[in-house]
């Protein structure tokens, strides 16, 4: 898996802060991720729906690799 910028409380503490609205400006989304979020593919990945998924490399970065 290959999370992008993740709103966690070491990010958080930028808030309001020029490097904050720069991180979220390399999202195309136009926002940090949120750790539920990346946990929502976690789950499907260990549920019996992904049974078939395998050797697979999920970005979930709000579009930050396409850029």
């Amino acid at each position: 898996m290959h999370p992008g910028y993740i709103l966690t409380p070491l990010i958080e503490q930028w808030t309001g802060t020029e490097l904050r609205t720069a991180l979220e400006g390399l999202h195309p989304v136009g926002r940090l991720g949120e750790a539920k979020e990346v946990a929502e593919v976690v789950c499907f990945l260990l549920s019996d729906k992904a049974s078939f998924v395998s050797g697979s490399q999920i970005v979930v970065d709000g579009g930050y690799l396409s850029v």
